[in-house]
């Protein structure tokens, strides 16, 4: 990394690197102080590099090629179980995805309900679209 490089710049160049579509605001508290980072955060996603989709949680982003708005990389049930998986909340297949599976049902599930084990006080959304839970036993 260069020597004056901000500290927006190295967020940018760690999310690029990483695999992950969903970033924690702690991922990146080893560059700098915790508003330092929410606000280099808020300056990316003003620029169209990241959405916010929770508190503190951002997905990669990219320019949508139909309307030229920026749109996060992976669809909002995938960046759902991804974010809950990087919380440490485990996820299972809710009863209408199981109903379906097993052919019980004709009615394909949409994703945006994600079946968890326990309690979730987290809100997932983007652009007014949001996950649900569903409480699994």
């Amino acid at each position: 990394m260069k020597r004056g490089a901000t500290l927006e710049s190295k967020i940018l160049a760690r999310i690029i690197r990483k695999k992950s579509n969903v970033f924690l605001r702690d991922d990146f508290l080893d560059l700098g102080g915790y508003d330092q980072v929410g606000r280099a955060l808020k300056h990316l996603a003003e620029k169209g590099k990241l959405v916010r989709i929770g508190y503190g949680l951002y997905a990669k982003a990219k320019t949508s090629s139909l309307n030229g708005e920026v749109v996060p990389t992976a669809t909002l049930p995938k960046l759902g179980k991804e974010a809950l998986a990087r919380l440490k909340i485990e996820t299972m297949p809710t009863k209408a995805e199981i109903e379906y599976q097993e052919g019980l049902s004709t009615q394909v599930p949409t994703g945006r309900m994600i079946g968890v084990k326990g309690r979730v006080s987290r809100k997932i959304s983007y652009k007014g679209a949001s996950i649900k839970y569903e409480y699994v036993a």
